[in-house]
Order: structure tokens, then sequence, then C-alpha cells
């Protein structure tokens, strides 16, 4: 009889623990969802400052275009005065920087540093998650006054810019508010907060971003977004043709 309540509550606890387990599916495809512009375009000026121990603030500042639908993303650079005109275009997987110098357009990756600053070219893509990662383990943890999903994603495979990352995934609404980004050997290499977000048609876009370098001590960089718009834009927008006459 003992054994068979023991194993009565042991099996009500497992179906409790089964029933509160989140939907790792959903939740993924939901940040996808509230992070993505599908059914429109979308545009910001962005300012991207990199600060290192001892050295001054490099500072960038550029509009920044997406069309998720096409996958497509332009980002013009506009300051610092040296690097005005250069650019990043984006194509369904493939990413292109322009040189207004030399008017050559170089393959880039997702992977490399945005304009040797310390974001990484995939912090300005659209997000997805749900396509491109498995979840490998989940559980639950206050952040400040957030209560969060923690999931530890794998990527499904190598083409995928962030190899491993962790996430704390607001229960609220599915916003992620940080990150920690690890290589394939499971070493630290970045950590991100998002601390808030602007809405705009029904859609989160953050107000600013703080990446931490855990490899380069004392490294850190600040992303922030404003005059944000989701206005139509020109198909013009998104090609070669676009970043050589804007250089004119």
């Amino acid at each position: 009889m003992k054994r068979i309540i023991a194993l009565t509550l042991a099996l009500a606890a497992a179906a409790a623990a089964f029933a509160q387990a989140p939907d790792w599916g959903r939740i993924l495809a939901k940040v996808d969802e509230t992070s993505n512009f599908e059914n429109g375009d979308f545009s910001a000026e962005i300012t991207v400052v990199t600060s290192k121990p001892g050295e001054e603030n490099d500072v960038i500042v550029a509009r920044y275009f997406r069309r998720d639908k096409a996958k497509q993303m332009v980002i013009v650079l506009l300051k610092p005065e040296v690097q005005k005109g250069q650019a990043y275009l984006q194509a369904d997987d493939d990413l292109w920087f322009y040189d207004p110098e030399s008017r050559k357009f170089a393959f880039s990756s997702f992977k490399d540093r945005f304009s040797d600053s310390g974001a990484q070219n995939s912090d300005f893509s659209s997000s997805q998650l749900s396509r491109d990662y498995r979840v490998d383990s989940s559980g639950e943890e206050r952040l400040g006054k957030y209560e969060t999903w923690t999931g530890v994603l794998v990527a499904k495979d190598k083409s995928v810019a962030v190899p491993k990352r962790k996430l704390w995934i607001s229960k609220d609404n599915n916003l992620v508010l940080k990150e920690e980004q690890y290589s394939l050997s499971d070493r630290l290499l970045r950590t991100i907060a998002i601390p808030s977000y602007q809405t705009i048609s029904g859609r989160f876009v953050p107000v600013m971003m703080l990446e931490i370098d855990n490899v380069k001590v004392g490294e850190k960089t600040q992303i922030t977004f404003k005059d944000v718009s989701v206005a139509r834009l020109a198909d013009s927008v998104f090609t070669k043709n676009y970043l050589e006459r804007v250089n004119q």
C-alpha cells in the first residue's frame, strides 16, 4: 500500500511538473513574432558606442532599414566622417559590405563585428530563434522585478552566427531581457542586457542594448535606437544601386 501511495504521489508530481513546463516552440515563435516586422518595413537611427579601457569611445551613427518579409536589411553609416557612406546590405542569408572609396562590395558575415565596433552584424538582423535553435535545457529565474523563463539554445547548424546562447525571457510579454552568448567550446563570449523596449505597430524594439565583451575585459558596447518608423520604404532602398547613389 505504501508503495502504491508513493508511486501515485510521484506520478502526480511528474504530471504537475509537465503541466507547468513551458512550450518552448511557442515561446521562441512569440519572441520572433513580437520583434519582427513581417507585415511591413522598419527603419531607425542607431548609435553604437564602444568603450575600451584607457581609450576614447568609438561612436558610430547609422540609418537602419529592414524588410523582414523579404529578409532584406540595409545599414548606412553617417558618422564618423571617415566612415561615412560605408554600408551593409543583406539579401536573403547573404550579407555584403560596401566601401564608397573603392566603390566595391565585399562579402561579409553575420558573425563579424559591425564596422570594427563591439557589436556583431547579427545584432541587427531579424530574429529567427524558432528556426535556427533547439532548446537544450530550461528553467525559471527572477531577473530584477521580472519573472523569466530561462533557456539554453543550441544552433541547429554551423552557419548560425551564435552557436549557443542562454536567454532570459519575460513571462509577461515574451521579450528577451538578458542573453549570454557562448562559443562551441562553451566559452562565454558576450553578455547582453536589454532593459527597456519601445512599442511600434504592436512590435517591440529595444530602446537600448548593453553588450559586455567577456573576452576583452573592460570592453562594452551600447546600442540605442531612435526615430523608429514603420513607414513604407521604396524597393530601391534594398539594392546595391541605392548604396552607390546615396554616396554621390
